[in-house]
């Protein structure tokens, strides 16, 4: 049994991904429901916050770069707002500078991985996030 699939009556984990780009959205929704978890699904910084705000989120992959609230001013509102600091949340970019780094990392995300990007790596950083929260852990089967 995988990470994100149901064990004993408790629902499988429901990770939040929000990027811009509908077709990296499909991918990462499609790789990850194929492993067992619940997936909702945002465009924007507007629409991730307001999923984040309604409850029931274990895990957020989310693009810094969006028109609009951009994944950064999630980030800070998230920082600000105790109801939602609990959320993990893996950043992914295509910008690998230093100084992105040392933004997102300043704002207590779990991971940052970068643009283009394995798949396995993103697993890894989803199912490894979630275990260390708290939330889930993977069972052997």
């Amino acid at each position: 049994m995988t990470p994100g699939t149901q064990r004993m009556g408790v629902p499988a984990n429901r990770i939040l991904i929000v990027d811009d780009d509908k077709s990296i959205r499909l991918l990462l929704v499609t790789f990850l429901r194929h492993r067992g978890f619940r997936l909702l699904e945002a465009r924007d910084g507007r629409e991730a916050l307001a999923e984040m705000h309604a409850g029931n989120i274990d895990l957020v992959v989310m693009d810094l770069m969006m028109p609009g609230v951009s994944g950064m001013d999630v980030l800070r509102e998230r920082a600000t707002d105790p109801s939602l600091q609990h959320i993990p949340i893996i950043v992914i970019s295509a910008n690998d500078g230093y100084r992105t780094k040392a933004d997102v990392f300043d704002k207590d995300v779990w991971a940052v991985i970068t643009k283009p990007f394995e798949l396995e790596a993103l697993l890894e950083a989803v199912t490894t996030g979630l275990v260390q929260a708290n939330i889930a852990a993977p069972s052997a089967a």
